[in-house]
């Protein structure tokens, strides 16, 4: 038995063409300008904040580590970046003591900085955690973008950088979250810390 044998092929090869019509249809020139801003914040000393719920928050935490040490390899400091869904005590202690829809908008009152960046990871662009955490971002002076699927929800029309792809699946949708991090790591990685220290 092999695992083609496993794996039905049609569900297989429909998420593959579904997940490729989105990558040949979609609008990417905002990925670099993404790229840009993280690099000036990374340039300036200044934070990079990342949130998201349930599979988007893996990511967060996924993407933070890509910008902490994957775009610099041990070529200097990489860029500071916190991923706001990585401790839990805190999390559960914010949803706890002033509601689920205020972990992370009270995070960034903590932790931002006015010019830090704020990235948040949504399908739906609707979580009311999330967009808290755009509008407190906004408040503070902290630049925002957003990686969305669906519709972009509420969160596509708050943030200064909306990334969206309009698909109807959660699991494309986090897919496309790590194709942009991904694409804008291995961007920094070009365009890196070292080679403007070297100018």
């Amino acid at each position: 038995m092999t695992v083609r044998d496993l794996i039905p092929t049609n569900v297989c090869e429909s998420y593959l063409l579904r997940l490729q019509r989105v990558l040949c249809e979609s609008d990417w020139s905002n990925v670099s300008r993404l790229a840009a801003v993280v690099r000036d914040c990374w340039l300036a000393g200044r934070q990079v904040m990342l949130c998201g719920n349930g599979g988007s928050a893996g990511n967060a935490m996924h993407i933070a580590n890509d910008l902490v040490y994957g775009v610099a390899k041990g070529r200097g400091p990489g860029v500071r970046a916190l991923a706001l869904s990585a401790n839990p005590a805190v999390v559960t202690c914010l949803g706890n003591d002033l509601g689920y829809e205020h972990i992370y908008a009270a995070q960034i009152a903590v932790h931002g900085q006015p010019g830090d960046l704020l990235i948040a990871l949504s399908g739906s662009g609707n979580s009311p955690n999330i967009v808290r955490a755009v509008e407190q971002a906004r408040q503070m002076g902290i630049k925002t973008c957003a990686v969305l699927g669906y519709s972009g929800g509420k969160v596509k029309a708050l943030v200064d950088l909306p990334i969206h792809f309009a698909i109807d699946d959660m699991q494309i949708s986090e897919d496309l979250q790590l194709i942009v991090a991904h694409m804008t790591t291995q961007w920094l990685q070009r365009h890196s810390r070292a080679d403007e220290e070297a100018a």
